[in-house]
């Protein structure tokens, strides 16, 4: 039996939980995710973690916040006046909001604080600053 290697066409099913336990993302019940190792399409470390493992094989990993998402950054917390937000929101700290930056490319923030005449938008991916266990196994190597 074959085992991945780098540019294989792979599908895993995978859990991703945070230090807690939390579990923030998962294949399970839908279709296996299928990627190229190598490719850079996903984490490095997560692609990395299938070579050498062969078809059912499976493997947990965790990748630490500096080589997944990185850290949590202070200059990516900006502040919005609300005279600034659209008209139709009533803002809640935790609510997601869609920005789009001057390239057209469209950003999931979210507010982080409320004050009377402004909010605190926080522009980091959601895993920044979180380390992530990944459980991996390698449904098919195509």
């Amino acid at each position: 039996m074959s085992e991945v290697k780098k540019n294989d066409t792979v599908k895993v099913h995978y859990t991703g939980k945070l230090k807690d336990g939390k579990v923030f993302d998962t294949s399970e019940g839908k279709d296996p995710l299928e990627f190229v190792v190598g490719e850079g399409r996903l984490i490095k470390d997560f692609e990395e973690a299938v070579i050498g493992l062969k078809q059912d094989e499976s493997k947990t990993i965790t990748i630490e916040a500096a080589n997944a998402y990185g850290p949590k950054r202070k200059d990516l917390v900006f502040k919005v006046e609300n005279d600034k937000l659209p008209k139709d929101i009533t803002p809640a700290v935790g609510m997601k909001l869609v920005s789009e930056d001057p390239d057209g490319r469209k950003n999931v923030v979210t507010i982080t604080e409320i004050a009377d005449d402004h909010i605190l938008i926080d522009t980091n991916h959601p895993l920044a600053g979180e380390d992530l266990t990944f459980e991996i196994k390698v449904v098919e190597i195509v």
